[in-house]
Order: C-alpha cells, then sequence, then structure tokens
C-alpha cells in the first residue's frame, strides 16, 4: 500500500468520562520485522508492543520523558522490550527473535505461550532522580491482557487493551494497530455498562484493521453509542537515533571489559540491540570512551 501512514488518534467520549488512543502501525511493524529478521510469533508480539508502547506513550506530559515496557518470560521468545516517547518514535527488539510454536487451536500465533510466566515492567523516566518503575507478575502472556491488568493493578485505572498484528504466510504484515480505553474516576456507572456492552461485542483489532479502517474507525466501533471528540493526532515511527549514542552501545559492558579489549589491540564491532546497526570502534575508541567512564 504505496500511501500507507501509520498514525495514532487520541479521543474523549461520554463527557470527557473515557478517554481513548488508537494507532495504525503496519509499516513500523514491517520494518521491526526486516531489521531484526522475526519469525511470525516474534513479529507478533514485538509488533503489539510497539503499538502498545506508542499509545502509552502519548500519555507523557514532556516531550523528553521516555517509557519503557518490558516482558521478561520463561517462554521461547524469553525478553520483548519497547521504548517510546512523547512525540511518536519508539524503537524494540525480542531476545530471541527465531522463536516460533504452532498455531493455537483457533489457528492464531501463540503469543500467550511464546512469552509464558514471567514479569511485566513499565518505567518512566521522567529525567528526575530515578525513573518511575513497576513490576507486576504476568496474567496471561497475552499482551493486551497484561497491560489491562496492569492499568489496573499499578494505576488503579480501569483500562481496556486492544492490539492486533497479522501476518501474511510470507511473514510480511498485513496490519497492526490497536486501542486503549480508560475510565476517569469520575465515570458513570451506566457509562461504564454501555462500555462493557461494546467491548463485548467488538470484533478483534486485526478484523476491523485489514478491511482498510483507521484508527478513528476503530475508535467509533469501540465507543458505539457516545459522542467522540477526536483531540489529537500524531504520526508514529520506528526510530532508534543510536548514532547520537553509539558510545553507549559498547560503554555498556564496563571498565573491565573494555581494558580487556584494548588490551588485545584490536578494532572492535558491535551492533544495536534495538535497530541493528553496526558500529566500529578503534583501539583509541575505545581508551576514551573508558576515560569517559566514571568508577
Amino acid at each position: 500500500m504505496e500511501n500507507y501512514h501509520d498514525y495514532m488518534v487520541r479521543a474523549m467520549a461520554a463527557d470527557k468520562q473515557i478517554r481513548a488512543f488508537a494507532i495504525t502501525s503496519k509499516d513500523l511493524v514491517e520494518y521491526a520485522k526486516n531489521i531484526h529478521s522475526l519469525s511470525h510469533l516474534a513479529t507478533a508480539a514485538l509488533g503489539r508492543l510497539l503499538s502498545a508502547g506508542l499509545m502509552m506513550g502519548d500519555m507523557l506530559k514532556s516531550k523528553d520523558d521516555l517509557l519503557t515496557v518490558q516482558f521478561m518470560g520463561d517462554g521461547p521468545l524469553k525478553h520483548i522490550l519497547v521504548t517510546a516517547d512523547f512525540n511518536g518514535n519508539v524503537k524494540g527488539y525480542v531476545s530471541n527473535p527465531a522463536a516460533d510454536l504452532p498455531l493455537r487451536e483457533d489457528g492464531h500465533l501463540d503469543v500467550g505461550k511464546g512469552i509464558g510466566n514471567g514479569n511485566l515492567t513499565v518505567i518512566r523516566d521522567f529525567h528526575m532522580k530515578e525513573p518511575y518503575s513497576s513490576t507486576i507478575p504476568l496474567h496471561s502472556g497475552e499482551i493486551a491482557d497484561d497491560l489491562t491488568y496492569y492499568y489496573a493493578q499499578s494505576e488503579q485505572i480501569p483500562t481496556s487493551v486492544g492490539l492486533g498484528v497479522l501476518v501474511n504466510p510470507d511473514g510480511s504484515v498485513s496490519c497492526a494497530g490497536g486501542f486503549i480505553v480508560q475510565l476517569m474516576p469520575f465515570t458513570k456507572q451506566e457509562v461504564i455498562d454501555k462500555l462493557s456492552d461494546n467491548l463485548n461485542d467488538i470484533p478483534t483489532v486485526t478484523e476491523v484493521l485489514k478491511e482498510g479502517k483507521t484508527p478513528e474507525d476503530l475508535l467509533k466501533i469501540v465507543l458505539r453509542g457516545f459522542d467522540i471528540e477526536f483531540t489529537g493526532t500524531k504520526d508514529v515511527c520506528f526510530h532508534c537515533g543510536c548514532e547520537e549514542r553509539k558510545d553507549n552501545i559498547i560503554a555498556t559492558v564496563g571498565k573491565e571489559e573494555l581494558n580487556e579489549m584494548i588490551k588485545e589491540g584490536k578494532e572492535v564491532e558491535t551492533s544495536c540491540a534495538f535497530c541493528e546497526k553496526k558500529y566500529k570502534f578503534s583501539v583509541e575508541d575505545l581508551i576514551r570512551i573508558r576515560d569517559s567512564l566514571k568508577d
């Protein structure tokens, strides 16, 4: 689709008793699949979390704030990490990009089993002394379910998260996106009941998006029967930005390891976990980076 364009929208509904976000993310999920050489299963898992990360990033207050969401499980995918900002940029990786499993009985990719049992951590970096971090046990391994559970447990915000990635047999991405709907503290019971009925009755995210529907259409389905006010639209993309921080990639090994590399007297090549871009460091570079580190 030549003119396909990833973006997200935010909205209020029911006289500001509901706030909502929706996204279409096919292009950036396709990009992530290609740079990381992801299996079908890893594409679905990382794609869902990239979409969620962007919508959660849109809830940040400042353009300099950062959000990191990570799933650590005992399934074959092992570790999935996504970082997003307020500006519509996201990056992420899966520690085992080749992980695969048989399809579930309903024919869908088994992301829940791919992640398995473990923990979900959400970190918000507001550039204060310490980032705000919250960790909960995984509820099901299904990313949307676990994020819904996270908001209820850690933030006491009644929330519904819907995410989807449809992967074609050849591994390409047919569609990707999702929604997040949250209730404000003053929401009336009849609004809660009506929204609950809607959520029980809606098609899956991929069923909506594969028909060419937009994020606005998705929210109109989720919030059917409510007055909706769209309050913003934002372009989104997979963006790493490691060129500006490439020294940090090698610095993470620590002074001891850097000293060993310097002793060997050879150029070192390393790659960024988020975008697979490769960087070469001369011995002089390694000495400079080592000397810049605090003890």
